[in-house]
């Protein structure tokens, strides 16, 4: 049988605050959120002024992610370079900003960004995942 590591209450709160840290020290008004490897919703902090749509971006960010074991930017990169069929695939969120978390080469979730220009959201994303091996 395999063991897999997952992400704790304590990993996702270290890892909303670096990235609240990162955004707030550019002086952007994003959402956060952090999904488990299912795309499943472990946390959520949208900061003072980010757009409410944000919320739901950043969420589908992370579920996108997730489930695709890759950062949103590949998905948009395809899409933008003629894939379209790629848009049917079962995902919302294939914008930049979406990063997969790994530990030991697994995914074992995601950071979704939303609330600025795509390659700042991914950015911010990747901060706060540093903020784990800190």
């Amino acid at each position: 049988m395999q063991t897999k590591s997952v992400l704790s209450q304590d990993d996702v709160s270290a890892i909303l605050d670096a990235a609240q840290k990162e955004a707030q020290a550019n002086g952007w008004a994003v959402t956060v959120a952090v999904s488990d490897d299912g795309g499943h919703l472990l946390g959520l902090r949208r900061l003072d002024n980010a757009a409410p749509m944000s919320a739901y971006v950043a969420t589908e960010k992370a579920r996108s992610a997730a489930l695709g074991r890759k950062e949103t930017k590949i998905f948009e990169d395809m899409i933008n370079n003629g894939r379209n069929a790629f848009l049917s695939a079962p995902l919302e969120g294939l914008l930049e900003g979406g990063v997969p978390v790994l530990v030991e080469g697994q995914v074992v979730g995601a950071v979704g960004i939303s609330g600025v220009k795509p390659d700042q959201d991914a950015q911010v994303a990747k901060a706060g995942i540093a903020a784990l091996n800190a």
